[in-house]
């Protein structure tokens, strides 16, 4: 039985972490572990964890220097066969996202795995504000903008062990960058689930403004470099566009 453990960062997260604990503990999946890393908070978190603590295997609450160092804080904490990044402003879209995980990485024998998205309205999270369809993977998705939703990229943590975990030089495009390193140069191989496994509240880092978008952009083209690769001539251009169509 294929072990999970599924990594969760926090900071100040009080008005939604609960949301996301819930959806942890109710999986129908037991071969669990989960890991929570907290960066100090100052509000009613860890008073909240606090009550959730016979569902945590592991809290670490410290300062840290930001999301990506913590989350690589977790995956060094991990011991499952399956590594997954669940925010604090996200959650599971039903108690069989991780047995539907498992199953397909038993199946498939594939080094990852990927489904869909759904932004939701704050406090209303039963409005969809954006539908992200990932679609399967081909060899020649990146190079068009293409990139599967990181909240819902689950990773063997052996490829974390050969490949490495997350670049902390990147401020908002590391998730993008470390997808890119393992299916693009790396090859690891992945598979597509045609359905909905995790929901995210609006308001992601890379996202919230113009100028964080065109921040990104910027290390979305370094996150090629860095790896030795060429993106392709619109590249770059396409991938913010290729969102338009998750808001129709």
């Amino acid at each position: 039985m294929l072990s999970v453990s599924i990594i969760t960062v926090c900071f100040n997260s009080a008005e939604t972490i609960e949301n996301t604990i819930q959806s942890v503990i109710e999986q129908d999946y037991s071969n669990i572990q989960y890991i929570v890393v907290d960066g100090k908070s100052k509000d009613d978190t860890l008073k909240i964890l606090e009550r959730y603590k016979e569902h945590i295997s592991i809290l670490l609450s410290e300062k840290d220097d930001g999301i990506y160092y913590a989350i690589n804080k977790g995956i060094a904490l991990a011991t499952g066969d399956i590594i997954a990044i669940l925010h604090a402003d996200d959650f599971y879209c039903s108690n069989q996202v991780i047995s539907s995980v498992v199953k397909t990485f038993q199946e498939k024998q594939t080094d990852t795995v990927y489904g869909d998205l759904q932004y939701v309205h704050r406090n209303d999270t039963n409005k969809v504000t954006r539908h992200w369809i990932a679609g399967a993977f081909n060899s020649e998705l990146f190079r068009k903008g293409w990139m599967p939703p990181h909240p819902a990229f689950f990773v063997q943590r052996s490829c974390y062990i050969k490949f490495g975990v997350f670049n902390t030089d990147l401020k908002s495009s590391a998730d993008y960058e470390m997808m890119l390193r393992l299916l693009e140069k790396h090859k690891c191989s992945t598979q597509y689930i045609p359905q909905v496994l995790v929901k995210m509240r609006v308001g992601g880092k890379s996202n919230v403004s113009l100028t964080n978008r065109i921040k990104a952009n910027r290390e979305d083209k370094k996150a090629w470099l860095i790896n030795g690769l060429k993106p392709g001539m619109f590249t770059l251009i396409l991938k913010p566009l290729s969102k338009l169509g998750q808001f129709f």
